[in-house]
């Protein structure tokens, strides 16, 4: 700011001050440039390690705890991580997201709690430690299991380390974990209390089956990918047409699974429907009359001739020939069928479909599904015997082909169920498995998502309502080894036990022992002692060989968590996880929970997106976008990733990349600085001694004070309602435009220049110093880090800034009134600076301190300008300012708005060496000829010394 001695200064003058050499470094003595420790670069990657040791060692966490410990609750429950690989940037996403809540209610007057979780159990550990190199069939199921549970337990260390850098706060040292024995035993029970109301049955039902994981499925466990299948239409000629079709007349299906006509039972009609019976080329066939010329077209059929038609209902209890094996397919009437697509005449086998399988049930079809554990063909299947399903498509076609009822085979990609973690197709496949009969509390679970939650998301309440209003039950077990067990025994016939005698007794085995026992001993040693069924005269038992789906682990955390933890509560106040945990924990929680709880588990439920490169683009390895959090810490620091996460739309996809996190430490560069500034420029200011009360603050230091506090009800209700973003951009917004842009931009001519305990000095800092300690405490939740560093050099009775609350709003009698003359005033001012603009362009001046400005104002802005008790000047940062006649008798030269017509010139004088205002002033004082009158006299009787000058000889 401050130049050489002689730039601004008239040649003639210069002979004068040539004796005073050192008087520039003398007058820069007499400024108040601020100096402070907080440095302009933060060197976050390695600072930030250090402050987290010391909130550690002083137990920051605990004290927060502790100084909320009788205020209202506010309980976020952490739905668990998968315990497996490295933390991603969605992990960062969410647990970022989930700090920010709980520091900002532990700062807003809530007891907040955060009890971390993992996800323990699984096929991903059980393969991970399979490919390994474990020889797992060397060993027992029990030993195998060890294996397991020190692998979960080495990536939760891991993830537990890297979440804590990322600066989240929480219980890290007493984590809830789904293999915990306490948590397991909570599972068992919670099983048994839905098995006691009925809600738990064994089935043979068709359900997801991933042959390349060897186990059933859950939808929750579902993703859809493109891919290519083919597309036949078959024949089934007519055996029995109840007098309405003849023999040589054929039933006509379309289906894109050919894998599964060897388990063909029926083939379904719609009773509403009217079918024709078509010839073609001498051949009859029977199909939906609405889409006859679709499949004409199809099939390529030309002359097609209709030679009857006959009503869906009619149909129903005809039989046809099954087009492969020696047997019949009966004709029956289901809802199901459509006229979307096909044929209107739907193949149905009932071990391969759910709407088959109901069908079916209706006329005692029974279940056929000749698929083995491997996705091979059974005997069941003559002629296909071990043969993987997907093979036999083609084997499937051509035997067709050969017997004449293949009318047409094609190919089409589209979208089909797979494994969601082998990424493997899956199929429908009838298997013996234990369900949750969702139907038998449907409606009430229906019934809390309508009437108990607070859904976040706009989408998040029809998404979960449609889904289980859609849905099956729920297929609850696996046919896996690293998991719980299912607590049940069989009899000797068969039969299955599940009693309250025997959930408590295997609870508590479990709660000892871990679950681990269940492998460990033989079925009489897990049984109460004594223990007898009337099924098994001979007292011999087994027991259950599947474990619980890991949706029914972590979906019972109410349980185990919020009902068992002394500083939680059930039901949470939230639930907070990415957008496919609808069909995930957000489900599965709330199923359990309704079913033996009654209620919901939470009272909110706010979801988020997930996380792109910048293009929009899913992250992968292969095409090399993927940001990992670790690196990103190590290169730019947590708080850069955490400023990240404030600035995006999190509730869908976002976007980051490393050009976008430059941006964000662009926008954190912006927000250091300006806090730098300000601590700058308060180093010398004692709250205590030098604050000035609020009526005698001057009018700019009122409005901007008032300004704030609009900017702190703001970013508190951002806190309230979640949005982040709407923080982000509204601290971006006022550090740039309201400080660095205008009030601080005006400041450097007072907190520089004043006498150091001048009253306009006192006032401006006042207002600085309010702005740092409160905005410090704003930043806190986002940017913990940071606002501690700041915290450190303030002046303030709280150790830590994550101890302190978020500051109240405060109103001032006069502000309606001082907004709406600021308000007009900015508007001014708005139009002056275009004005500037335009004269720099046209080289009338350089800097704005250059200019005289000459307003030629309306009554009505006159009258605004002077009522505003301030240096209008000053506040434009001009060098001369005049307010001369009014609006009409502006030049023609002058630059003309609404309200105010602007002329601007060069301001007459030369360059203060202090203040480096224009002014004829400068040059009036013998021994100070470089300075202006304000300058001089603060100078003189403040800063004598700075006059003294050099002698001749120096």
């Amino acid at each position: 700011m401050l130049q050489k001695l002689g730039n601004g200064v008239d040649q003639r003058k210069q002979g004068k001050t040539k004796k005073r050499g050192i008087l520039t470094m003398k007058m820069k003595e007499t400024l108040n440039l601020g100096n402070t420790k907080f440095k302009m670069r933060g060197n976050l990657p390695v600072r930030e390690v250090e402050w987290q040791q010391e909130w550690k060692d002083a137990g920051v966490y605990e004290k927060r705890q502790e100084k909320n410990s009788d205020k209202p609750t506010f309980i976020l429950h952490d739905g668990p991580p998968y315990a497996n690989g490295d933390i991603h940037m969605g992990h960062a996403l969410n647990k970022i997201t989930k700090d920010i809540i709980i520091r900002s209610k532990s700062m807003s007057g809530f007891r907040s709690p955060y009890v971390p979780g993992w996800d323990t159990h699984g096929l991903p550990i059980e393969q991970a430690v399979t490919n390994s190199g474990v020889k797992r069939k060397e060993m027992s199921e029990a030993e195998f299991r060890k294996i397991c549970e020190e692998y979960a337990w080495k990536q939760i260390n891991q993830q537990r380390e890297d979440f804590k850098r990322l600066g989240v706060a929480g219980d890290w040292d007493n984590p809830y974990v789904t293999l915990d024995p306490k948590f397991e035993e909570q599972q068992i029970r919670l099983f048994g209390q839905m098995a006691e109301k009925g809600y738990i049955y064994k089935g043979l039902k068709p359900i997801y089956w991933s042959p390349s994981s060897e186990s059933s499925l859950a939808e929750a466990e579902i993703e859809y990918q493109d891919v290519k299948s083919p597309s036949i239409y078959v024949s089934f000629p007519v055996v029995d047409g109840k007098g309405i079709l003849n023999g040589d007349t054929s039933f006509v299906i379309w289906t894109t699974t050919p894998w599964t006509i060897p388990a063909n039972l029926a083939i379904a009609v719609n009773a509403d429907y009217v079918y024709s019976v078509v010839e073609v080329d001498g051949k009859k066939y029977v199909l939906a009359k609405d889409l006859v010329n679709d499949v004409a077209a199809t099939l390529g059929w030309e002359n097609v001739e209709t030679v009857s038609e006959v009503n869906g209902k009619d149909l129903e209890l005809m039989t046809a020939q099954h087009p492969l094996y020696d047997r019949t397919s009966l004709v029956i009437v289901g809802d199901h069928v459509t006229l979307e697509a096909g044929t209107g005449l739907v193949h149905t086998a009932p071990g391969h479909g759910e709407d088959d399988y109901i069908a079916g049930q209706k006329y005692k079809l029974g279940v056929l599904s000749p698929i083995d554990d491997k996705g091979c063909f059974t005997d069941e299947a003559p002629g296909l015997e071990g043969v993987f399903y997907d093979t036999a498509n083609k084997q499937i076609t051509e035997w067709l082909e050969e017997k004449g009822n293949l009318l047409k085979m094609s190919f089409f990609t589209h979208s089909y169920p797979h494994d969601w973690r082998t990424k493997k197709p899956v199929i429908f496949r009838a298997t013996p498995q234990w369900f949750a009969s969702i139907d038998k509390f449907r409606q009430q679970i229906l019934d809390a998502i309508e009437n108990d939650v607070t859904w976040l998301h706009p989408s998040g309440k029809p998404r979960l309502y449609n889904m289980v209003r859609d849905r099956g039950d729920w297929v609850i077990s696996r046919q896996r080894v690293w998991g719980v067990p299912l607590p049940i025994f069989y009899a000797e016939n068969g039969e299955p036990i599940i009693t309250p005698e025997t959930i408590d007794h295997v609870a508590s085995l479990v709660s000892e022992h871990g679950s681990n026992v269940w492998f460990e001993r033989e079925a009489k040693d897990l049984l109460p002692e004594g223990f007898t069924h009337p099924a098994s005269p001979n007292n011999e038992f087994t027991k259950e060989t599947d474990i619980m789906d890991v949706w029914f682990d972590s979906g019972s955390s109410h349980a185990g968590v919020l009902k068992t933890r002394p500083e939680l509560s059930f039901p949470a106040d939230m639930y907070l996880e990415g957008s496919d945990q609808y069909r995930g924990w957000f489900n599965s929680s709330l199923t359990t929970s309704v079913a033996v709880n009654e209620e919901a588990p939470y009272r909110s439920v706010l979801s988020q997106g997930f996380v792109m490169d910048g293009e929009g683009r899913k992250m992968s390895k292969s095409i090399g976008n993927v940001i990992v959090p670790n690196k990103v810490i190590k290169q730019m620091g947590a708080d850069i990733i955490r400023l990240w996460v404030s600035s995006v739309d999190y509730e869908y996809d976002v976007r980051v990349s490393d050009d976008i996190l430059k941006q964000v430490s662009e926008g954190y560069r912006k927000i250091r600085n300006t806090m730098r500034f300000l601590m700058a420029n308060t180093s010398d200011f004692d709250p205590a001694v030098n604050a000035v009360a609020y009526e005698e603050l001057n009018a700019l230091d009122q409005y901007m004070l008032i300004r704030f506090n609009q900017i702190v009800e703001k970013i508190k209700h951002s806190y309230e309602t979640y949005d982040f973003k709407g923080i982000y951009q509204t601290v971006m917004n006022f550090c740039t435009v309201d400080l660095s842009q205008f009030y601080l931009d005006i400041a450097k001519d007072i907190v520089y220049i004043d006498l150091e305990d001048g009253h306009d000095r006192r006032a401006m800092q006042t207002v600085f110093y309010d702005i740092l300690v409160k905005m410090t405490k704003l930043l806190t939740p986002i940017l913990p880090h940071t606002s501690e560093e700041i915290w450190k050099l303030l002046k303030e009775d709280e150790e830590f800034a994550q101890l302190a609350e978020l500051p109240e709003v405060e109103r001032f009698n006069n502000q309606e009134e001082v907004l709406k003359d600021w308000k007009a005033f900015m508007n001014v001012r708005d139009e002056v600076l275009k004005a500037l603009e335009e004269a720099r362009n046209e080289k009338i001046i350089g800097k704005s301190f250059e200019a005289k400005v000459t307003l030629y104002p309306t009554a009505e802005v006159k009258e605004l300008l002077n009522s505003l008790d301030a240096n209008i000047g000053q506040l434009l940062i001009v060098s001369d300012l005049e307010i001369a006649g009014d609006y009409e008798s502006a030049p023609e030269s002058a630059h003309k708005f609404a309200d105010v017509a602007v002329s601007i010139e060069h301001a007459h004088g030369e360059t203060c060496e202090r203040c480096r205002i224009v002014s004829e002033e400068v040059g009036s004082f013998e021994e100070a000829p470089t300075l202006c009158g304000r300058c001089y006299h603060i100078v003189k009787e403040h800063y004598p010394e700075a006059l003294i000058p050099e002698t001749e000889a120096e």
